[in-house]
């Protein structure tokens, strides 16, 4: 899946709602969670955690690692940074631990903050995507919810803790496995994962002149493969797209038919600045329509959403749509002129 994040269109989608293992794609949602705590003041990057010997004992060199040892005392930045950029799983489950004292404390934030960010087919049973039998799984179209809240809620949090190309620790220097990071313009994240169940999966992301993408991709036969499909994708995205605000807040878009008014008909203006990623091919033609259920029954009040203006492409697809709200009241039609009414709609 291939979204532009301003205007919310998705470039290219195939099955994006079909649930997968994210494997360590998992973490995000981890470093998402340590950023919510953050920037409500419950959790402080500066502050240190006693890495204990049964984390060690569990964890150490364990697939993807920081390689922490017992009796180290990473802050919560230290451990955000080995998350973030290493993969650490290690790492991640010592911020569980010194966030919320426990494995099950953390887990229940991550899947509250996965509900609140409208991810209704995702779920988390472990920190940093460990083989758990099943009990984490996520979709192409929740990864870019998560994308989009890590990115654009917290931004100066992602800027400091994504996109780094390599970390050490101790005397180990490793490199951040992120194919678009530093690899094509704009890349700056997010994570990538590995799971024998789960194959190479990625959630990436890269922002030029203002404009930023996300690009998931899940199941991938081979490291490479997801690589250079999400890079390829990534430069499509930004090469034969056109984003551009088509309509500003306020604009009048048209009229909607009323039932039972005082008028038989209601202006109609956009909530918000209608944009979207254009097709730089003028081959590929897309034609705007005024969607709604109607006539609208009256009493309408201004500003009630009546109707929605959508973007079609030449299959007749919605690839984007705003809410449409009315510009004026319209009562109820008095006993006579329903009755009128009634006959000019019979009589056409």
């Amino acid at each position: 899946m291939l979204v532009d994040l301003w205007t919310g269109q998705p470039l290219y989608a195939r099955e994006p709602n079909r649930r997968f293992v994210p494997a360590s794609v998992t973490k995000v949602m981890t470093a998402y969670t340590a950023f919510k705590l953050v920037g409500e003041g419950k959790l402080k990057l500066d502050r240190h955690f006693l890495y204990t010997q049964a984390l060690e004992d569990e964890w150490y060199a364990e697939g993807s690692n920081m390689f922490l040892r017992a009796g180290e005392r990473p802050t919560i930045g230290q451990l955000l940074l080995g998350i973030t950029t290493v993969s650490g799983n290690d790492a991640s489950m010592a911020l569980a631990e010194a966030a919320t004292g426990s494995t099950g404390a953390w887990l229940d934030l991550m899947n509250a903050n996965a509900a609140a960010l409208g991810m209704n087919d995702s779920h988390f049973g472990s920190p940093n995507g460990y083989p758990d039998g099943g009990k984490t799984y996520t979709t192409a179209a929740d990864l870019v919810k998560l994308g989009r809240a890590v990115t654009q809620d917290y931004p100066a949090l992602y800027g400091r803790f994504f996109g780094h190309r390599r970390l050490k620790w101790g005397e180990i220097t490793q490199t951040n496995h992120d194919p678009i990071t530093g690899q094509v313009e704009g890349g700056d994240g997010l994570k990538t994962g590995y799971t024998a169940e789960a194959g190479y999966t990625l959630l990436g992301t890269a922002a030029r002149g203002g404009r930023r993408l996300i690009v998931v991709i899940a199941g991938s036969p081979t490291a490479r493969l997801r690589d250079t499909v999400g890079r390829n994708l990534i430069e499509w995205g930004f090469r034969d797209f056109d984003p551009k605000r088509l309509f500003a807040a306020g604009t009048r878009m048209g009229r909607a038919q009323v039932q039972d008014g005082a008028s038989r008909s209601v202006g109609l203006a956009l909530e918000s600045d209608f944009a979207a990623a254009l097709p730089a091919d003028p081959a590929h033609t897309m034609k705007l329509a005024i969607a709604y259920r109607g006539p609208v029954e009256a009493p309408i009040a201004k500003g009630d959403p009546v109707a929605r203006l959508q973007l079609r492409d030449a299959s007749g697809a919605v690839v984007v749509d705003a809410p449409l709200l009315a510009t004026e009241d319209v009562a109820k039609a008095g006993l006579i002129r329903r009755i009128g009414n009634a006959f000019a709609k019979w009589f056409g």
